[in-house]
């Protein structure tokens, strides 16, 4: 604002700095930081103006608190003139935007995958023309388009994209944190306001000449706007004899409140039907200054016959367009300040019906215009809660769905909506605000609702662990649901059914399943078919497994109609039937939108499923920071059971490295605050822990011990998810201290039990435990085969390279050295890509008594690095290269490149010899 016929006064060293942002080579980001109406507009428009002469396209979008709870409404803003490159992009991109730009269906991006996207799309429009996106009021922008920005603006370096970002200090925004460059913006000096000021209002009076520097400080707005209003006051001299300003009591009032009194003044001297276009303007944020040239949820209310508020300097012309704007952020909020509720109402109703296509802006207009409770406005509502959830919004549907209650006719709806508000706000890890949602639907004299159950139960178990109290509370409710004849399911009746499976899979308790069984046995119906697989999965695997992978394949086969929680358990369940990796893409790219203003909760899980994940195909160091994120995560939430969950698998990931020292710290940490609590899912990972770090260090007999802590040998303890996790630990560790009849006694409790039909990993290591106990050398030879030839070996390179480590020692005692090598060195290459030294050192031991002092297949493939290697394995299982790139998120054309390096590399010509080549190497050169 303090621009004078195009020059900027008191800004010359803003000036040097920007105009160097211009032209700088590359691309870049900048924030600019300062008080209301000290002038980053001006300096907004002084950029624009640069770089439209440095022949840059320019795009701007201004942020507007009416829109800063719409997730990605200021992404949309800002991207729409962009619309046009969309159809230039790849698929994957593409399909991104579809779903942003509500040109499609499909799951919501993460953060990331929608960043990537749009770096994708600002490189393609610049590749013609340097482009300047150029951000009003940011802080106004919402938590979800912040998140992307700031993801973007990180990453600008290298290109022809630059972003600059105006902020308001004082307002805490997503930006605070995003790590961009600042340029603070002050007020002007003393010689630059007493230049404004004279250039714009010559002649004052003295005294008011001075009064208004005292006054303004400095602030260009104030040196603009206070002149007229003082002169239009009447008062002058006399005025500021007594040291103040028409309209005002003192000078202690915030510099911004008394430029509101201006404008107020301002509005209120214009006529009714001008006041209600600026209302309706305002209330739908119209931005301030220029205008952006398109919108991409639908058209803001466009203000017509308001040339009068133009006149009064309220409003301009923005050129492109010629729409009515807002002069500045502050005239928008004195609108609104000084209208009446009633008048504010009115207005809402009015914009509820523009945009009655979109169901979240319609929704929040029409709650906005409610008085009285009102069915039709609190079902708009849910359903916009529901469109917010489904697009990793759920803080916004929390606050929805609150309204829809306040709106509701009748206790039962109110009653549900508050349960479904405590809900998602318990998903969101908000769980002091779950409580008190629940605790407002209390009401006197009346007994506790199935939601306050469910919230309280949900409360206790994941901020301290309580399986037992809670369990009975669940188990109570459903039983008073049932009792009190339930003829069809609900939403209540399946949350905490789901809780009741959770609550039972972390106590991990016989009788505790047990109850649940009989429970959801006599509901029959009522019980969702999800709720089934959870049963089936989360309990008691080995006899209930069978056929469950098929179940969870089905329940996802459509991502995009389940909400975050849903994906959540069907990937729990796919864990307990080890065929998690088909999809840890998709939970990966989910995360990083749901930490923000998501399913917290679930993320947390998510952030789980993958590290296991990625601790079962051998990517360990980026399980151990997947790890580390989840603690923080965890931990920042007060979600004590989910820390402990944590480093649960943090030990058991340093267990298999050989950082056995860090491993038992962590089994203690977890035994110490699990087994008092009777969380039976946790003891057994701290058992599963000790084991482990007992089998690495070669403490054969420690590890027989803790292994039989969680089953016995020659039998799998019901409802022991770690029993036959645990089988090949158990198996080797017998076998190690003479016990060769419970090792052999327990890899045939597994055949029989049918593990090898419940999970890949099963068989893998089913077969490997039936091949290390055989007594019959054709049996052993067929289960060595079977185990190393198997699909799934590929995806558990631990499990098989300890198969084949047994399987070399065998062959070493009953056919020779010289057999002994093949399986060894596989075994040791292997030990020494996943990075656990005294397996590997135990291999090449084994290696140097069958007569070599080096892996024998080292010359061979040791121009293989191990994403190539792991390509390769993963080609010879049989997967095709789209299936590869999605295990390993890469392009399928990115595989196909390793693959063509690979086969030279190898002495083969096609993938159907890479089989022999990776297992069968020939004998001459394993020497």
């Amino acid at each position: 604002m303090e621009s004078i016929d195009g020059a900027l006064i008191g800004r010359e060293a803003e000036q040097e700095v920007l105009s160097g942002f211009v032209t700088a080579t590359g691309g870049r980001a900048l924030v600019l930081r300062g008080d209301t109406g000290v002038g980053k507009s001006a300096l907004l428009d002084h950029v624009a103006d640069l770089a439209s002469g440095e022949e840059h396209r320019v795009i701007r979008a201004a942020g507007v608190e009416a829109e800063s709870e719409l997730p990605f409404a200021g992404l949309h803003q800002l991207l729409y003139p962009l619309f046009p490159y969309i159809d230039q992009l790849d698929d994957s991109h593409r399909r991104v935007f579809d779903v942003v730009f509500g040109r499609g269906e499909g799951a919501p991006p993460s953060v990331m995958a929608l960043g990537i996207a749009v770096l994708d799309l600002l490189s393609l429009a610049a590749s013609r023309k340097p482009l300047l996106l150029v951000l009003d009021d940011g802080q106004w922008f919402d938590t979800s388009s912040i998140e992307v920005c700031g993801f973007v603006g990180r990453r600008l370096s290298g290109g022809t994209v630059k972003l600059l970002i105006g902020l308001r200090s004082g307002v805490p925004s997503g930006f605070d944190t995003a790590a961009l460059p600042q340029l603070l913006v002050t007020a002007l000096s003393e010689k630059a306001s007493e230049q404004l000021l004279d250039m714009r209002n010559p002649g004052l009076d003295p005294r008011i000449r001075r009064l208004i520097l005292d006054e303004a400080q400095g602030n260009p707005l104030a040196l603009l706007e206070l002149p007229p209003h003082v002169m239009r006051g009447g008062r002058g001299p006399a005025a500021s004899n007594r040291g103040e300003l028409p309209g005002y009591a003192g000078t202690g009032i915030p510099l911004p409140v008394r430029l509101q009194h201006v404008y107020g003044a301002r509005i209120g001297s214009l006529g009714d039907a001008v006041r209600t276009e600026l209302l309706r303007g305002a209330l739908d944020g119209v931005g301030a200054g220029t205008a952006t040239t398109g919108h991409a949820r639908g058209t803001r209310y466009r203000m017509v016959d308001a040339d009068e508020a133009a006149a009064c300097g309220l409003l301009d012309m923005d050129p492109l367009s010629g729409d009515f704007v807002f002069r500045h952020p502050l005239v928008r909020s004195t609108v609104v300040q000084t209208a009446t509720v009633g008048q504010r109402r009115a207005a809402h109703a009015v914009l509820a019906h523009v945009h009655r296509k979109d169901v979240e802006r319609r929704a929040i207009h029409l709650a906005a215009s409610a008085v009285d409770p009102d069915e039709q406005v609190a079902a708009a509502l849910e359903a916009a809660a529901d469109s917010a959830t489904l697009r990793g919004a759920s803080l916004a549907a929390v606050s929805w769905l609150t309204r829809a209650a306040e709106l509701s006719e009748s206790h039962e709806e109110r009653s549900r909506r508050l349960g479904d508000a405590a809900f998602v706000a318990g998903q969101a890890g908000l769980l002091d605000r779950a409580q008190q949602l629940v605790r407002s639907d209390i009401a006197s004299g009346t007994s506790e609702s199935p939601a306050a159950v469910l919230t309280s139960a949900y409360v206790a178990l994941y901020e301290d662990g309580d399986v037992w109290s809670t369990q009975r509370q669940v188990l109570a409710a459903i039983e008073n649901i049932r009792d009190g004849g339930a003829r069809e399911p609900n939403e209540v009746l399946t949350r905490l059914v789901n809780l009741l499976l959770a609550i039972s899979q972390y106590a991990s308790d016989e009788t505790s399943w047990e109850r649940a069984h009989v429970l959801l046995g006599s509901l029959g119906g009522l019980v969702s078919p999800n709720s089934r697989i959870y049963e089936d999965a989360w309990g008691d695997v080995v006899r209930r497994g069978t056929g469950v992978h098929e179940r969870v394949e089905s329940a996802l086969a459509d991502l995009r109609a389940l909400e975050p929680w849903e994906i959540t358990r069907l990937g729990v369940a796919a864990y307990h039937v080890d065929t998690l990796s088909q999809y840890r893409p998709y939970l990966q790219r989910t995360v990083d939108r749901e930490v923000e203003t998501g399913a917290v909760a679930s993320a947390m899980t998510m952030l789980h499923l993958v590290m296991l994940d990625q601790m079962a195909v051998g990517e360990w160091d980026e399980a151990e920071r997947t790890g580390q994120r989840t603690l923080d995560l965890t931990a920042s939430h007060d979600y004590a059971l989910f820390v402990h969950h944590t480093h649960a698998y943090l030990g058991l990931l340093a267990a298999m490295r050989g950082r056995t020292e860090r491993a038992r710290e962590l089994q203690a940490t977890v035994d110490t605050w699990a087994r008092p609590r009777g969380v039976g899912f946790l003891t057994q990972l701290a058992d599963a822990i000790g084991t482990t770090a007992a089998l690495t260090e070669g403490d054969y007999e420690a590890a027989y011990l803790h292994a039989i802590g969680i089953t016995p040998p020659g039998a799998f303890a019901p409802y022991a998810h770690q029993a036959p996790r645990t089988l090949l630990d158990l198996v080797e560790a017998a076998l190690h201290t003479g016990r060769t009849e419970q090792a052999r006694h327990h890899a045939l409790a597994a055949h029989r039990a049918g593990l090898p039909a419940v999970s890949p990993r099963l068989a893998l290591v089913t077969y490997g435990a039936l091949a290390m106990t055989a007594t019959d050398p054709t049996e052993a030879d067929d289960m060595f085969h079977r185990a190393e030839t198997h699909p799934a070996a590929a995806f558990f390179p631990f499990e098989s390279a300890r198969i084949r480590l047994a399987h070399g020692i065998r062959l070493r005692h009953t056919q020779g050295r010289k057999a002994a090598r093949r399986p060894l060195t596989l075994a040791a290459e292997t030990f020494e890509r996943l990075g656990t030294p005294p397996w590997a050192e135990r291999a090449r031991a084994e290696l140097r008594a069958a007569g070599t002092s080096t892996p024998a297949s080292t010359a061979h493939l040791a121009a293989l690095t191990w994403q190539e290697r792991r390509i390769a394995d993963l080609a010879a299982g049989g997967l095709t290269n789209k299936e590869i790139g999605a295990r390993m998120h890469l392009s399928p054309r990115t595989v196909g490149s390793h693959l063509y390096r690979v086969f030279p590399k190898l002495g083969i010509t096609s993938r159907a010899a890479l089989r022999d080549a990776l297992s069968n190497i020939p004998d001459d050169k394993n020497v």
